[in-house]
Protein backbone atom coordinates (compact mmCIF):
# COMPACT_ATOMS: atom_id res chain seq x y z
CA UNK A 1 0.00 0.00 0.00
CA UNK A 2 1.26 3.52 -1.12
CA UNK A 3 1.85 5.90 1.58
CA UNK A 4 1.08 9.69 1.19
CA UNK A 5 3.04 12.52 2.98
CA UNK A 6 1.40 15.64 4.25
CA UNK A 7 2.89 18.73 5.32
CA UNK A 8 1.53 22.06 6.71
CA UNK A 9 3.62 24.99 5.40
CA UNK A 10 0.79 27.33 6.61
CA UNK A 11 -2.41 26.98 8.27
CA UNK A 12 -3.47 30.89 8.71
CA UNK A 13 -5.49 33.11 6.35
CA UNK A 14 -4.49 35.88 4.09
CA UNK A 15 -2.17 37.97 5.98
CA UNK A 16 -1.33 35.13 8.15
CA UNK A 17 -1.38 35.26 12.30
CA UNK A 18 -1.27 37.67 13.81
CA UNK A 19 -1.67 40.19 10.73
CA UNK A 20 1.23 43.19 10.85
CA UNK A 21 -1.34 45.61 11.73
CA UNK A 22 -4.07 43.96 13.40
CA UNK A 23 -4.47 44.54 17.44
CA UNK A 24 -7.98 42.93 17.15
CA UNK A 25 -9.13 40.55 20.29
CA UNK A 26 -7.46 37.76 19.08
CA UNK A 27 -4.25 38.98 17.34
CA UNK A 28 -3.82 41.11 20.66
CA UNK A 29 -3.20 38.07 22.62
CA UNK A 30 0.09 37.06 20.22
CA UNK A 31 1.14 40.93 20.84
CA UNK A 32 0.80 40.46 24.45
CA UNK A 33 2.59 36.87 24.72
CA UNK A 34 -0.36 35.00 25.38
CA UNK A 35 1.05 31.09 25.30
CA UNK A 36 -2.35 29.76 24.08
CA UNK A 37 -1.65 31.57 20.37
CA UNK A 38 0.99 30.29 17.81
CA UNK A 39 2.37 32.56 14.98
CA UNK A 40 0.91 30.63 11.67
CA UNK A 41 2.11 32.08 8.07
CA UNK A 42 -0.16 31.88 5.04
CA UNK A 43 -1.94 28.38 3.93
CA UNK A 44 -0.11 26.14 1.56
CA UNK A 45 0.58 22.21 2.39
CA UNK A 46 3.13 19.91 0.42
CA UNK A 47 2.47 16.36 -0.57
CA UNK A 48 5.46 14.05 -1.25
CA UNK A 49 5.04 9.78 -1.85
CA UNK A 50 8.10 9.03 -0.65
CA UNK A 51 8.66 11.94 1.92
CA UNK A 52 11.82 12.82 -0.56
CA UNK A 53 10.17 15.02 -3.62
CA UNK A 54 7.30 17.32 -2.84
CA UNK A 55 4.11 19.14 -4.67
CA UNK A 56 3.37 22.21 -3.11
CA UNK A 57 -0.38 23.25 -3.35
CA UNK A 58 -0.60 27.15 -3.22
CA UNK A 59 2.23 29.06 -2.96
CA UNK A 60 2.22 31.72 -0.23
CA UNK A 61 4.06 34.66 0.21
CA UNK A 62 5.53 33.09 3.04
CA UNK A 63 7.27 29.99 1.02
CA UNK A 64 10.71 31.64 2.04
CA UNK A 65 10.23 30.95 5.69
CA UNK A 66 8.34 27.66 5.05
CA UNK A 67 10.66 26.40 3.90
CA UNK A 68 13.79 27.48 6.38
CA UNK A 69 11.71 26.26 8.73
CA UNK A 70 10.87 22.64 6.87
CA UNK A 71 13.97 20.46 6.72
CA UNK A 72 12.31 18.37 3.85
CA UNK A 73 11.86 21.09 1.28
CA UNK A 74 15.29 22.40 1.73
CA UNK A 75 18.41 22.13 -1.16
CA UNK A 76 20.21 18.88 -0.65
CA UNK A 77 22.60 19.17 -3.56
CA UNK A 78 24.98 22.18 -4.80
CA UNK A 79 25.10 24.11 -6.23
CA UNK A 80 21.22 24.28 -6.54
CA UNK A 81 18.38 21.53 -6.30
CA UNK A 82 14.92 21.94 -4.24
CA UNK A 83 12.79 18.80 -3.89
CA UNK A 84 9.75 20.54 -5.21
CA UNK A 85 8.75 19.13 -8.08
CA UNK A 86 5.50 20.82 -8.87
CA UNK A 87 3.31 23.72 -7.20
CA UNK A 88 -0.47 23.49 -7.66
CA UNK A 89 -2.83 26.14 -7.04
CA UNK A 90 -6.36 26.40 -6.35
CA UNK A 91 -7.42 29.55 -7.08
CA UNK A 92 -5.66 32.82 -8.11
CA UNK A 93 -5.85 34.74 -4.57
CA UNK A 94 -2.79 37.29 -3.38
CA UNK A 95 -2.06 34.74 -0.31
CA UNK A 96 -2.09 31.24 -2.84
CA UNK A 97 0.32 33.13 -5.58
CA UNK A 98 2.39 35.70 -4.43
CA UNK A 99 5.23 33.22 -3.46
CA UNK A 100 5.66 32.10 -6.71
CA UNK A 101 7.46 35.20 -7.12
CA UNK A 102 10.32 34.04 -4.39
CA UNK A 103 10.91 30.95 -6.59
CA UNK A 104 11.97 32.74 -9.49
CA UNK A 105 16.32 31.55 -9.13
CA UNK A 106 15.84 29.65 -12.12
CA UNK A 107 14.82 26.60 -10.48
CA UNK A 108 13.22 24.06 -12.60
CA UNK A 109 9.67 22.91 -11.86
CA UNK A 110 6.10 21.92 -13.07
CA UNK A 111 3.48 24.64 -12.47
CA UNK A 112 -0.26 23.98 -12.49
CA UNK A 113 -3.41 25.64 -12.35
CA UNK A 114 -6.58 25.67 -14.10
CA UNK A 115 -6.59 27.82 -17.54
CA UNK A 116 -8.71 31.14 -15.80
CA UNK A 117 -5.69 30.87 -13.19
CA UNK A 118 -2.85 30.52 -15.46
CA UNK A 119 -4.06 33.38 -17.63
CA UNK A 120 -4.62 35.71 -14.57
CA UNK A 121 -0.57 34.75 -13.93
CA UNK A 122 -0.06 35.60 -17.78
CA UNK A 123 -2.05 39.17 -17.57
CA UNK A 124 0.49 40.43 -14.83
CA UNK A 125 3.80 40.58 -16.38
CA UNK A 126 5.72 40.17 -13.05
CA UNK A 127 4.88 36.56 -12.98
CA UNK A 128 7.20 36.50 -16.16
CA UNK A 129 9.97 36.50 -14.00
CA UNK A 130 9.59 32.28 -13.81
CA UNK A 131 11.09 31.70 -17.14
CA UNK A 132 8.66 29.27 -18.89
CA UNK A 133 11.53 27.62 -20.14
CA UNK A 134 12.24 26.15 -16.69
CA UNK A 135 8.93 26.15 -15.59
CA UNK A 136 6.22 25.06 -17.86
CA UNK A 137 2.94 26.13 -16.53
CA UNK A 138 0.63 23.36 -16.96
CA UNK A 139 -3.44 23.65 -17.70
CA UNK A 140 -5.63 21.15 -15.70
CA UNK A 141 -9.09 20.92 -16.39
CA UNK A 142 -12.09 20.49 -13.67
CA UNK A 143 -12.20 17.04 -13.35
CA UNK A 144 -8.72 16.13 -14.99
CA UNK A 145 -6.50 13.45 -13.08
CA UNK A 146 -3.17 14.59 -13.15
CA UNK A 147 0.20 13.59 -12.25
CA UNK A 148 1.61 15.56 -9.14
CA UNK A 149 4.83 14.01 -7.91
CA UNK A 150 5.78 10.48 -7.88
CA UNK A 151 2.82 8.43 -8.36
CA UNK A 152 0.70 10.76 -6.49
CA UNK A 153 -2.07 12.00 -8.34
CA UNK A 154 -4.53 15.16 -7.87
CA UNK A 155 -7.65 15.72 -9.40
CA UNK A 156 -9.70 19.41 -9.42
CA UNK A 157 -13.15 20.18 -8.72
CA UNK A 158 -14.65 22.87 -8.37
CA UNK A 159 -16.55 24.53 -5.07
CA UNK A 160 -18.07 27.51 -4.33
CA UNK A 161 -16.25 30.71 -4.37
CA UNK A 162 -15.67 34.02 -5.65
CA UNK A 163 -12.78 35.47 -8.17
CA UNK A 164 -9.98 37.23 -5.85
CA UNK A 165 -10.61 40.58 -4.26
CA UNK A 166 -8.36 42.53 -7.10
CA UNK A 167 -10.82 40.64 -9.72
CA UNK A 168 -13.60 42.36 -8.45
CA UNK A 169 -15.73 44.10 -10.65
CA UNK A 170 -18.69 45.69 -8.87
CA UNK A 171 -20.60 43.11 -6.99
CA UNK A 172 -19.37 39.72 -7.81
CA UNK A 173 -21.07 36.34 -7.50
CA UNK A 174 -20.85 34.44 -4.70
CA UNK A 175 -21.20 30.43 -4.33
CA UNK A 176 -20.65 30.19 -8.28
CA UNK A 177 -18.99 26.86 -9.20
CA UNK A 178 -16.29 27.33 -11.59
CA UNK A 179 -12.84 26.91 -12.11
CA UNK A 180 -11.95 30.31 -10.48
CA UNK A 181 -12.23 28.31 -7.23
CA UNK A 182 -11.18 24.83 -7.19
CA UNK A 183 -10.82 21.66 -4.51
CA UNK A 184 -7.94 18.94 -4.91
CA UNK A 185 -8.12 15.12 -4.32
CA UNK A 186 -5.04 13.67 -3.90
CA UNK A 187 -4.34 9.90 -4.36
CA UNK A 188 -1.57 7.74 -3.98
CA UNK A 189 -2.35 3.98 -5.86
CA UNK A 190 -3.86 1.79 -3.23
CA UNK A 191 -3.53 4.14 -0.88
CA UNK A 192 -5.00 6.66 0.83
CA UNK A 193 -7.07 9.96 -0.38
CA UNK A 194 -6.66 13.57 0.82
CA UNK A 195 -8.72 16.16 0.00
CA UNK A 196 -7.83 20.05 0.11
CA UNK A 197 -10.13 22.46 -0.24
CA UNK A 198 -8.28 25.88 1.59
CA UNK A 199 -11.43 27.98 0.24
CA UNK A 200 -15.23 27.50 0.28
CA UNK A 201 -18.48 29.42 0.25
CA UNK A 202 -21.00 26.55 1.20
CA UNK A 203 -21.33 23.00 1.37
CA UNK A 204 -23.36 21.50 -1.65
CA UNK A 205 -24.59 17.88 -1.23
CA UNK A 206 -22.47 17.09 -4.03
CA UNK A 207 -18.95 18.12 -2.26
CA UNK A 208 -20.09 15.84 0.96
CA UNK A 209 -20.46 13.18 -1.69
CA UNK A 210 -17.26 13.41 -3.50
CA UNK A 211 -15.31 13.32 0.01
CA UNK A 212 -17.16 10.66 1.81
CA UNK A 213 -14.32 8.29 2.82
CA UNK A 214 -11.44 10.15 2.63
CA UNK A 215 -8.82 9.06 4.51
CA UNK A 216 -8.10 12.95 5.19
CA UNK A 217 -10.17 16.26 4.62
CA UNK A 218 -8.55 20.33 4.72
CA UNK A 219 -11.08 22.28 4.61
CA UNK A 220 -11.65 26.38 4.84
CA UNK A 221 -11.24 27.39 8.43
CA UNK A 222 -11.71 31.08 7.91
CA UNK A 223 -14.23 32.17 10.31
CA UNK A 224 -15.80 31.24 13.29
CA UNK A 225 -18.95 33.16 12.82
CA UNK A 226 -20.32 34.88 9.34
CA UNK A 227 -19.82 38.84 11.19
CA UNK A 228 -16.79 38.12 12.74
CA UNK A 229 -14.53 40.61 11.38
CA UNK A 230 -17.16 43.36 12.35
CA UNK A 231 -17.58 42.30 15.70
CA UNK A 232 -14.10 42.75 15.69
CA UNK A 233 -13.68 46.20 14.54
CA UNK A 234 -11.12 44.69 11.78
CA UNK A 235 -13.46 45.00 8.95
CA UNK A 236 -16.98 45.40 7.44
CA UNK A 237 -16.92 42.49 4.90
CA UNK A 238 -18.91 39.42 6.14
CA UNK A 239 -17.43 36.04 5.89
CA UNK A 240 -20.04 35.01 2.85
CA UNK A 241 -18.83 38.49 1.29
CA UNK A 242 -15.27 37.03 1.16
CA UNK A 243 -16.55 33.88 -0.35
CA UNK A 244 -16.10 31.93 3.02
CA UNK A 245 -18.21 29.50 5.27
CA UNK A 246 -18.26 29.90 8.40
CA UNK A 247 -17.53 27.01 11.62
CA UNK A 248 -20.59 27.15 13.47
CA UNK A 249 -24.60 27.31 12.66
CA UNK A 250 -26.94 25.53 11.34
CA UNK A 251 -25.50 26.48 8.05
CA UNK A 252 -22.03 26.13 8.85
CA UNK A 253 -19.27 23.33 8.06
CA UNK A 254 -19.06 21.76 11.25
CA UNK A 255 -22.97 21.09 10.67
CA UNK A 256 -23.13 20.54 6.74
CA UNK A 257 -20.17 17.39 7.42
CA UNK A 258 -21.71 16.02 10.98
CA UNK A 259 -22.76 12.67 9.05
CA UNK A 260 -20.13 12.57 6.80
CA UNK A 261 -17.50 9.89 7.51
CA UNK A 262 -14.05 10.84 6.71
CA UNK A 263 -10.76 9.21 8.65
CA UNK A 264 -9.57 12.67 10.31
CA UNK A 265 -10.82 16.06 9.61
CA UNK A 266 -8.80 19.15 9.94
CA UNK A 267 -9.75 22.86 9.98
CA UNK A 268 -6.74 24.88 7.51
CA UNK A 269 -6.88 28.73 6.33
CA UNK A 270 -8.18 30.41 9.51
CA UNK A 271 -8.27 34.07 9.79
CA UNK A 272 -6.48 36.77 12.53
CA UNK A 273 -9.85 36.64 14.40
CA UNK A 274 -11.24 33.30 14.76
CA UNK A 275 -11.56 32.38 18.12
CA UNK A 276 -10.55 28.72 17.43
CA UNK A 277 -7.10 30.09 17.12
CA UNK A 278 -6.82 30.19 21.14
CA UNK A 279 -6.46 26.93 22.50
CA UNK A 280 -8.48 27.05 25.34
CA UNK A 281 -10.98 28.64 24.14
CA UNK A 282 -14.64 27.69 23.89
CA UNK A 283 -15.13 27.80 19.88
CA UNK A 284 -11.93 25.56 20.10
CA UNK A 285 -13.40 22.73 22.45
CA UNK A 286 -16.36 22.69 20.30
CA UNK A 287 -14.20 22.12 17.04
CA UNK A 288 -12.85 19.43 19.20
CA UNK A 289 -15.61 17.84 20.23
CA UNK A 290 -16.94 17.35 16.56
CA UNK A 291 -13.98 15.51 15.65
CA UNK A 292 -12.36 18.36 14.26
CA UNK A 293 -8.36 19.03 14.43
CA UNK A 294 -6.99 23.05 14.12
CA UNK A 295 -3.87 22.58 11.64
CA UNK A 296 -0.85 24.10 12.72
CA UNK A 297 2.41 25.04 11.43
CA UNK A 298 5.32 22.33 10.41
CA UNK A 299 2.56 19.94 11.03
CA UNK A 300 3.13 16.18 9.59
CA UNK A 301 0.92 14.21 8.97
CA UNK A 302 1.56 10.36 7.13
CA UNK A 303 -1.18 8.39 6.11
Amino acid sequence: MSRLHVLVLGSAAGGGYPQWNCRGPISSLFWEGDTRVEERSQSSIAVSPDGVTWALLNCSPDIRQQIIRTPALQPKEPPRHTPLASVLLTNGDIDHIAGLLSLRERQPFRLLATPGVLEVLKENRIFDALDPTLVPRQAVALGESISLVGDLVAEIFPVPGKVPLYMERGEPEIGAESETTVGVKITAPNGPTVFYVPGCAHVPESLKTRIAGADLLLFDGTLWRDDEMQLAGVGQKTGHRMGHISMSGPEGSLAAFRDVELGRRSFIHINNTNPVLVRDSRERQEVEAAGWDVAYDGQEIVL
